[in-house]
């Protein structure tokens, strides 16, 4: 079996915040940023898998502040977490200004699904973790799946 680390499918995307982008109170449209991280996700997701992947939940999506007109928007992904054929994948989103500076904006954690040719599940790599960060984000995660396994069972339950 394949090992990767987390560095190894990490991802980086920018987009500036044209008026396109903007809803009715000209702040950046949340579900034009819930696609960009969507995309982040997804790239970060066939970059460890090596393969096609599709969203199969979005956690802990979560708005910390808007963004404006002209905003640089940083989107950083990572893998914090695999099993044997899903992945969870972190995605933090950053205002960024001329200086450098980054001022968190969102966070989200997907779950993906790696698939092959007949949009049937497939092994995921390993995750090699290299770093304390990386064990503290493969802990929270497995706290996740655990909440996910357990509404799951609830809205099977009729709960």
């Amino acid at each position: 079996m394949i090992t990767k680390t987390v560095n190894d499918s990490c991802v980086e995307t920018v987009h500036i915040v044209r008026p396109n982008h903007l809803n009715g109170a000209n702040r950046l449209f949340g579900g034009i940023l819930m696609q960009w991280i969507d995309e982040v996700a997804g790239i970060v997701a066939k970059k460890h898998s090596m393969c096609n992947v599709t969203t199969a939940a979005v956690d802990n999506l979560t708005f910390l502040h808007g963004a404006y007109q002209n905003d640089m928007i940083v989107i950083k992904g990572r893998v914090t977490w695999v099993g044997s054929t899903s992945m969870e994948v972190c995605v933090d989103t950053y205002v960024e200004t001329l200086k450098g500076k980054r001022d968190h904006i969102n966070n989200a954690h997907f779950v993906m699904v790696a698939l092959d040719e007949n949009n049937q599940p497939v092994p995921v790599p390993r995750l090699k973790l290299q770093t304390e960060e990386e064990k503290l984000d493969w802990e929270r995660s497995e706290q996740r799946r655990k909440i996910r396994a357990e509404r799951k069972m609830n809205k099977l339950e009729g709960v």
